[in-house]
């Protein structure tokens, strides 16, 4: 399978965001004697690794893949990673350097498994269409994940055109008044309205994830903001009323005006994962009430003395808040409580392997 990456080829380091920190812990971690490079693409464990001198198809060492212990101890786009490069198209990774953002889910179908998005962003461009995708409760789940990350996020409100200007005002009403502090961009892929604002937002040198759904317009955002055809762009399907998987694996790519911009498959389950500041983050208003609640313990559901829950009552506090973080807060237990239980299991099977060595060696005496 080839990859193609047109302009970022004539790239430097600079352009992808190395900067002062990145030399930095470079020098702390004794990592001198390596190049230095940024993984701009990732698919099934295959790495295109970009450095100074050029693009290098890149694999992880025997003893990296030993020592991982989880899925977020791989490489994954948006890495700044340490290579020895084998020839002019080839380099093995040794290294990652320490990350300074990771945007992660709950892995689909995995029993306590985290799922790597992106590294190192700046801001995630949590993007949704109005019409039938529109959704609020994703929208909040995908904020409880960049708040979680200690990402910032930027809701972005697309296919516009598909509704009218009181619809339009309706769906961005809601989002302000879940999300008040959040910045929302209303845009038409079709007609370029509202782009003349969004472009001012993206900065140079700054690393921007795209969240979203199949069929919301990511690859369509991405190419009017690259200025140029990079991806193929699909259609929602009038039979399901749900997207087509046009992206099929996550990229780096370098905008005209010198924003990074990482693209990802789209999601159809947002499950998330170690997440306690990001609900609380994005749940602030149940979190500030739980402070005077009269249990410390308090799970706000039939308490005496239950702050949230006389909010709730009275009207101050949205019936459909309160019941999404309920949920979200009960997948948050349910998924901390699924990796106690792996890496019980992980440790009475490491256990046993060690008695069996052990009693091997005594047999063999």
């Amino acid at each position: 399978m080839t990859f193609s990456f047109g302009s970022i080829m004539s790239l430097k380091l600079e352009d992808l965001g190395c900067d002062e920190k990145i030399d930095q812990l470079r020098i702390e971690n004794n990592l001198q004697n390596y190049e230095i490079g940024r993984v701009i693409l990732e698919h099934k464990e295959r790495y295109i690794v970009r450095t100074d001198t050029g693009e290098f198809e890149a694999e992880i060492t025997g003893s990296f893949r030993f020592s991982a212990a989880h899925r977020e101890d791989y490489p994954a786009v948006g890495d700044w990673v340490a290579i020895t490069c084998c020839d002019s198209s080839f380099a093995i990774i040794h290294k990652i350097l320490p990350r300074f953002s990771m945007i992660s889910r709950q892995a689909v179908g995995q029993f306590g498994e985290s799922q790597v998005i992106a590294t190192n962003i700046d801001y995630a461009l949590i993007v949704q269409g109005v019409g039938h995708n529109f959704n609020m409760n994703r929208l909040e789940r995908y904020l409880v994940i960049c708040n979680s990350s200690k990402v910032k996020p930027i809701v972005i409100l697309t296919k516009t055109d598909l509704i009218d200007e009181d619809e339009k005002e309706k769906c961005l009403e809601m989002i302000r008044e879940r999300m008040s502090d959040v910045p929302v961009y209303a845009i038409s892929n079709e007609t370029q309205e509202g782009y003349e604002f969004l472009k001012e937002v993206i900065q140079k040198g700054k690393t921007y994830c795209m969240l979203g759904s199949s069929g919301v317009g990511k690859s369509s955002l991405l190419n009017n903001l690259s200025g140029k055809s990079i991806m193929k762009t699909g259609k929602i399907s009038e039979s399901t009323n749900k997207g087509r998987h046009i992206t099929s694996h996550r990229e780096l790519f370098v905008l005209e005006n010198g924003g990074i911009l990482i693209d990802n498959p789209g999601m159809r389950e947002v499950g998330i994962s170690d997440c306690s500041d990001g609900l609380e983050t994005t749940f602030d208003v149940i979190y500030n009430l739980s402070l005077s609640c009269k249990f410390k313990d308090c799970t706000h559901t039939t308490e005496m003395g239950c702050c949230v829950i006389e909010s709730l009552n009275n009207g101050e506090l949205s019936k459909a808040v309160y019941d999404h973080y309920q949920k979200m807060q009960k997948e948050k237990e349910y998924f901390e409580t699924s990796v106690v239980e792996k890496r019980k299991k992980e440790k009475a099977f490491g256990k046993m392997i060690k008695n069996y060595h052990k009693m091997n060696v005594k047999n063999d005496i």
